[in-house]
């Protein structure tokens, strides 16, 4: 880039997001993230501890829950597009959607009643495969389309980072909170307060998002239903959208890398590592707390840079010090003084990382098809969800098998889960060096 399109890029102004849209973003997306956090990090614990500690069934119910997602968003995506009325677009999958969803998370420990493990691992596939379908219908197909519909190129680097910040402050909440409760209390108490919190935001949304209202001829039918589903397998779609697509595989292969442990991260924290749940939660409090202020400042100051540069650098970086983790965890098995050391640790990977997640987010946002941006949230979801989810948990689960620790039923997670997911991260950058670094610009109009 020239030095003059370099002076541009830095004196870019920012259009104002809203004060309501701001909290509108900050409230849903940090309820949404609560539930996504019980899904993936305790769901897997609560079935660890309470059903088998097979590794198993936890990549299957990834699996399966990855297919949901992925299914729910395209279908309500798409009937999001076409939706009229006195709530606009998005709204009405919103609203619903967030009761239903924190309805499911409160039920889901009643499996644990079940006698027969079998059955109650079905049981915990099929659960977890409803609480997704809601959570799917109102995160990802329609709350991710309303922060699109709301943006403009200037603010959406800004706007990613307040959703990327609701993330951490839901895991902070659900993380610092979980060891504590569980321990005390029990699962069932923990699931029925978070599952709580999302059903009470449904309520709160019908009054927090502005209503934007929509009449039915305002919506162009150009294609029937069946033929919008159609497209999805159009050849012509990718050719008309190749940044998209390739934006779509960097965020598939980084998301692999991460499946490989995160499913398991927990489980290793407390069955390698040596953590009390307790400790555990306090420990990710603390680290989501530095997160969150590394996120607010990569939202201020990342639209001066090149998104391309960003991804690159932030990619690579990350990779390379999950790497590190991983081989560093080795010396902490059964010197609980270094234990703290492979939090420092996570937390350095993670800072890069987050670099790149906001920069590739915003970039995201900015190249999406109007007209088809709720469907395009399910393509999205099938690089973001279901190929990370489908492939990258079970090869976390063969690597527990081959490398992991044997114990009465099952195997405890070890520290190769950590070096394999760095490598395969680190193909997430092959895609975005075939995008030039023009189109990593922040557009001026």
């Amino acid at each position: 880039m020239s030095e003059e399109n370099e002076q541009k890029q830095s004196k870019i102004q920012v259009r104002r997001i809203g004060k309501r849209n701001i909290l509108s973003i900050l409230f849903l997306g940090t309820a949404g993230q609560i539930a996504w956090v019980v899904e993936n990090s305790w769901f897997n614990t609560f079935v660890y501890d309470r059903i088998t500690t097979d590794p198993t069934p936890i990549a299957w119910m990834v699996a399966v829950s990855a297919i949901t997602a992925t299914l729910t968003t395209i279908l309500m995506g798409v009937l999001s597009d076409r939706t009229s009325g006195k709530w606009g677009k998005r709204k009405p999958y919103i609203v619903f959607g967030y009761i239903l969803w924190g309805v499911i998370t409160a039920i889901y420990p009643m499996v644990e009643w079940i006698q027969t493990i079998g059955i109650a691992v079905i049981m915990v596939i099929i659960t977890d495969a409803i609480m997704t379908f809601f959570g799917s219908t109102a995160n990802d197909a329609a709350y991710n389309a309303w922060i699109t519909d709301i943006g403009h190129s200037s603010n959406r680097n800004r706007i990613q980072s307040i959703n990327n910040i609701t993330v951490y402050i839901a895991a902070m909440i659900a993380f610092g909170a979980a060891g504590v409760i569980i321990d005390i209390f029990g699962y069932f108490v923990f699931f029925y307060i978070l599952g709580g919190i999302v059903t009470s935001t449904g309520l709160i949304a019908a009054f927090l998002i502005e209503s934007t209202p929509i009449k039915k001829d305002e919506i162009k039918f150009e294609k029937s239903l069946l033929k919008e589903f159609a497209d999805l397998m159009n050849p012509k779609i990718l050719k008309e959208n190749r940044i998209l697509f390739l934006l779509f595989l960097c965020m598939a292969l980084a998301g692999i890398g991460s499946q490989v442990y995160m499913p398991y991260l927990f489980i290793f924290m407390e069955n390698y590592v040596g953590f009390s749940k307790t400790e555990l939660g306090l420990f990710m409090a603390l680290f989501l707390l530095l997160t969150i202020v590394v996120l607010v400042i990569v939202g201020i100051f990342s639209h001066r840079f090149n998104r391309k540069t960003l991804v690159v650098i932030g990619s690579i970086l990350g990779a390379i010090g999950t790497i590190i983790l991983g081989f560093t965890s080795f010396l902490v098995k059964g010197n609980s003084s270094l234990a703290v050391v492979i939090f420092l640790l996570y937390f350095v990977a993670t800072i890069p990382a987050l670099i790149s997640q906001v920069a590739h987010g915003g970039w995201l946002l900015d190249k999406y098809p109007e007209g088809d941006i709720g469907k395009f949230q399910g393509i999205r979801m099938i690089f973001m969800v279901l190929l990370p989810m489908v492939i990258g948990a079970p090869i976390g689960s063969a690597i527990i098998s081959t490398f992991g620790i044997p114990i009465a039923d099952g195997y405890i997670p070890t520290p190769e889960i950590f070096i394999f997911g760095g490598l395969i991260s680190l193909l997430s950058v092959i895609p975005i060096l075939f995008i030039s670094k023009s189109e990593g610009q922040i557009k001026l109009d």
